[in-house]
């Protein structure tokens, strides 16, 4: 019995308390959470636990110009807003998720770069230097320089497209928000080459074409697409001055893989033209025996009569 008495003691406690918070003076710039009860194409209702519920026209949600409401938006969906006006003129509680985002999406963009998040976004727009996309309904710029590995020549050509991205700059002063999606591309491109460079084994023998050549050597490309350092002292047998002697920029040569450290890998020809010069040693070896065995045989029966 006394149980019972104590639950409803609790339970018109948890009632006067929500009768209590739904009277709570309401002042313009409050940031108010509700859940979505109603969305249709020109505003969506919240549930604030209010006397009344609020409002937020479409117009006052995303500064986003792909933004659908009806697609992004859907019942129970838990929303944070900033109060505009205590009252519509109808009673409700006007509101601004746009408002809201000013204050609250700063914080949580700065989270998202702490976290390194990858993040899929729709470029929108295209500027002189780059590309304009939205975070959190931020506006962001994304530069042609961190849009891929490579040089971007047609900006054009990245309307619409959606890209993954990764937060390089958050300053909320400035209202300033930049995106990368260079820095993932370089991660994917990092994990592969190691994935590649864990199948390969040294003495392993290879095709490759030289890329780039340096006074040092020349960086060769091999047929997996990793580079390799053919290091002037590898290039041949004879001493040489300089790798443009012997090699020209994209031409085809075999190499051989002499050593793999810290991702890089260290090339040869000379080690090949070695093995080719010890064959031909060995069967020079193998042709004078026989030349020899013959002569002494011939000399056996050289004074034979039959």
């Amino acid at each position: 019995m006394a149980e019972e008495l104590n639950l409803k003691e609790e339970s018109m406690q948890d009632y006067e308390k929500e009768i209590n918070d739904s009277f709570k003076k309401v002042i313009e710039g409050d940031v108010l959470k509700g859940v979505v009860i109603s969305v249709t194409d020109t505003e969506v209702t919240l549930d604030l636990g209010y006397y009344t519920d609020g409002i937020i026209k479409v117009e006052d949600f995303s500064d986003d110009p792909d933004f659908a409401v009806k697609e992004q938006v859907t019942t129970g969906d838990v929303l944070e807003a900033t109060v505009i006006a205590v009252d519509d003129g109808q009673g409700h509680i006007l509101l601004s998720k746009k408002e809201a985002n000013r204050v609250l999406a700063w914080d949580k963009l700065r989270s998202l770069m702490e976290e390194e998040a990858k993040i899929t976004v729709k470029i929108q727009g295209v500027v002189k230097a780059g590309v304009i996309t939205y975070v959190e309904g931020i506006r962001a710029f994304v530069p042609a320089s961190q849009l891929s590995l490579g040089y971007v020549e047609d900006l054009e050509e990245w309307l619409l497209k959606e890209i993954e991205v990764k937060i390089i700059t958050v300053d909320e002063g400035r209202q300033k928000l930049i995106l990368s999606a260079k820095e993932i591309l370089k991660e994917e491109a990092e994990k592969e080459r190691k994935n590649k460079i864990s199948n390969l084994q040294v003495g392993l023998v290879a095709e490759g074409i030289v890329d780039t050549i340096k006074p040092y050597g020349a960086f060769v490309q091999l047929e997996n697409g990793l580079t390799g350092l053919l290091h002037v002292s590898q290039i041949c047998a004879k001493r040489i001055k300089t790798p443009w002697e012997i090699l020209k920029e994209g031409q085809k040569i075999t190499v051989k893989v002499t050593d793999m450290k810290d991702g890089k890998l260290s090339l040869s020809m000379k080690a090949l033209q070695d093995v080719t010069d010890s064959n031909r040693k060995e069967e020079i070896y193998e042709l004078e025996e026989t030349e020899e065995i013959g002569t002494c045989l011939g000399d056996l029966f050289k004074n034979i009569k039959l």
